[in-house]
């Protein structure tokens, strides 16, 4: 059970003293993804209880100046809405991006992601003339088109837009054409042929062999079931966002270069994030709005 200490206006402590305590207790409890209003999740033959953490009793000045902690609160709000009245968005600060690829481990670990499939990679590229020459990275997950030019071109319509903006493939629908990985300008999506990272020894290892609990169902990797076969993508991990968690890769960017939230609440951080002048996105020429967004400096 994760312990977050709040103040007690009969035994008050200094805001030093609080914050030392606080703070630690806050992030551990969110980077484990307890921060979820202690649903518990059913995975196979597990059950995870979460720890409670209500966000209500730490002081508004600690929630509001801990980025993580007010997405947090973001989320759980957003999700007391309908799926309808949200549109889920990403803001990515290349600022403080610093090319450690933390996101993409966490991403590949979450989704349990077989070799050659990447959700979320980080390109690396030089910038400037030399000798005034530096690298700049960008993280590029599925931008979540507002007029995503992978769903019609989808024979069997397994490429969907939801009502939240995020933009899912049906994995029992998907036929594996990969007429979508064609069409995406982003590059964002990979085809699964079922390899594995240890293929050709003598034994694959467990660890491969993990379900993976995409679109909220289980997956057993096992050859011939999906999503062996199909085109897979980045989701803003819809299986923990709906469980009150945020993305993984959210979670564990080093810089604290990646916020998440719903642009349809005006009070989010990355609605404030959106509405600022130096915001822009990949490729915008295209047409296709992606919600995700990148600050360049």
């Amino acid at each position: 059970m994760t312990k977050v200490i709040v103040m007690d206006e009969k035994k008050k402590i200094s805001r030093k003293d609080f914050l030392k305590l606080a703070v630690p207790a806050a992030a551990a409890a969110l980077a484990s993804g307890s921060l979820n209003l202690a649903k518990a999740v059913s995975r196979e033959d597990e059950s995870i209880q979460a720890p409670e953490v209500d966000l209500s009793k730490l002081p508004r000045e600690l929630v509001q100046k801990n980025e993580l902690l007010r997405m947090q609160e973001d989320l759980l709000r957003a999700l007391s809405k309908p799926r309808k009245e949200r549109k889920w968005a990403m803001v990515l600060d290349l600022r403080r991006c610093i090319g450690c690829s933390a996101c993409t481990i966490a991403c590949k670990a979450e989704n349990v992601l077989p070799p050659g499939v990447v959700y979320r990679p980080v390109m690396d590229e030089e910038i400037g003339t030399y000798p005034k020459v530096t690298r700049r990275f960008i993280p590029r997950p599925c931008m979540q088109c507002e007029k995503p030019p992978c769903v019609p071109v989808c024979p069997v319509k397994a490429t969907h837009k939801r009502e939240d903006g995020i933009v899912a493939v049906d994995y029992e629908r998907c036929i594996g054409c990969r007429y979508c990985i064609t069409a995406c300008p982003y590059n964002a999506r990979s085809a699964d042929f079922g390899e594995t990272y240890t293929q050709g020894t003598p034994k694959v290892q467990d660890y491969e062999l993990r379900p993976a609990f995409e679109y909220n169902k289980i997956w057993p990797r096992k050859h011939g079931a999906s999503p062996i076969g199909n085109a897979r993508k980045c989701h803003f991990c819809i299986h923990r966002i709906e469980k009150g968690m945020l993305p993984a890769c959210v979670t564990t960017c080093i810089g604290g270069a990646t916020y998440f939230g719903d642009n349809n609440d005006r009070d989010s951080l990355v609605s404030e994030f959106i509405a600022r002048p130096n915001i822009t996105t990949l490729k915008s020429e295209l047409g296709t709005r992606p919600k995700v967004y990148y600050i360049w400096g």
